[in-house]
């Protein structure tokens, strides 16, 4: 079954329902908000690169009220334990038994503040419920309920007490960007409310959790002609034999850009992908998941630079083939 204009209007209308509300939080960051209804709609998750203060704990917030769903923040630190997320096992002496107790990671959206403060081992206590959506403890699955999506924060690996993240876990996220600071206009508008605290802020719900469900389902019925599957595949293909590029995407790579390809389709009132979509999703869907060689990366390339000269250099397929 593939989606119908009309079913890709209701979409499109929707989904701009959901960023404006969003925004009466999070002012003059539009591109961002869509990317994270993106990557909810497309059942994955975004890791959000930034400074302290750019509003990463408000947009996670205000998207979690924004579908009537549950929020939790966990801060890492360096002795954060796997334990500290999913939750732990506590022996009841009444009845004799032990009892698990859910971790904060059973939420709707769950923010993972600072990710890459804490040890590469705690870390890996987010890979099984980001990628099968359920916890095992003491060989008893847990599962986590839909929608459920990952908002993942990090310090630029710069800064003092950070730990690089593994490839294995960056490939996890279907997204990553950064908020970055509001322009002048923007921060006009947030210095006029100063006067209410963010965490005050409640947001009015625009949709339940079980639509999301269905938008998500919706989305994956969205047609994709088999020329942007060979132009998806061609732009993965080009990041493993770039120069520059000692790791490039792997085949979740490229089933990624598909799914929130999609997403976009949908989200701009269209049952059908085109090559636009792709080419607007190509940076934050694979620029993450690239390893530069040490001595390109010492010249200055960024993975964002290497991304973008293989879209300027990969032809796309014409619109009229695509549709």
């Amino acid at each position: 079954m593939t989606m119908t204009a009309e079913q890709a209007t209701w979409y499109q209308d929707t989904f701009a329902r959901l960023v404006a509300n969003v925004e009466n939080v999070l002012v003059g960051k539009t591109f961002v908000v869509r990317l994270g209804f993106v990557a909810l709609l497309s059942e994955g998750h975004l890791l959000l690169e930034d400074s302290p203060g750019t509003g990463k704990t408000s947009l996670a917030r205000a998207i979690a009220q924004s579908v009537e769903g549950s929020s939790s923040r966990i801060q890492f630190t360096p002795d954060l334990l796997p334990g500290d997320i999913t939750g732990v096992s506590i022996y009841d002496q009444r009845s004799g038994a032990f009892e698990f107790h859910l971790g904060p990671v059973f939420a709707n959206i769950v923010l993972a503040d600072e990710i890459n403060r804490a040890s590469p081992k705690t870390q890996a206590a987010l890979l099984e419920v980001m990628e099968e959506r359920h916890i095992t403890a003491d060989g008893v699955e847990h599962s986590v309920d839909a929608p459920f999506m990952v908002i993942a924060t990090q310090n630029p690996i710069e800064q003092a007490g950070t730990y690089r993240l593994p490839e294995a876990q960056l490939d996890r996220f279907l997204l990553k960007a950064s908020i970055g600071y509001p322009d002048h206009a923007s921060t006009l508008r947030i210095l006029e409310s100063a006067g209410t605290r963010s965490h005050e802020v409640r947001l009015d719900p625009v949709i339940g959790a079980q639509q999301v469900v269905e938008l998500a389902r919706l989305a994956r019925t969205v047609h994709v002609d088999p020329t942007i599957n060979d132009y998806v595949s061609r732009l993965v293909e080009a990041t493993r034999t770039a120069t520059e590029v000692r790791l490039g995407g792997s085949v979740r790579a490229a089933l990624a850009l598909i799914r929130a390809s999609k997403t976009l389709a949908a989200a701009s009132g269209r049952h059908y992908v085109i090559p636009d979509d792709v080419k607007a999703l190509a940076e934050p869907v694979l620029a993450h998941r690239l390893v530069l060689d040490p001595e390109a990366e010492f010249d200055g390339v960024t993975t964002s630079g290497v991304i973008s000269q293989i879209l300027i250099e990969t032809p796309p397929p014409s619109d009229r083939q695509a549709v």
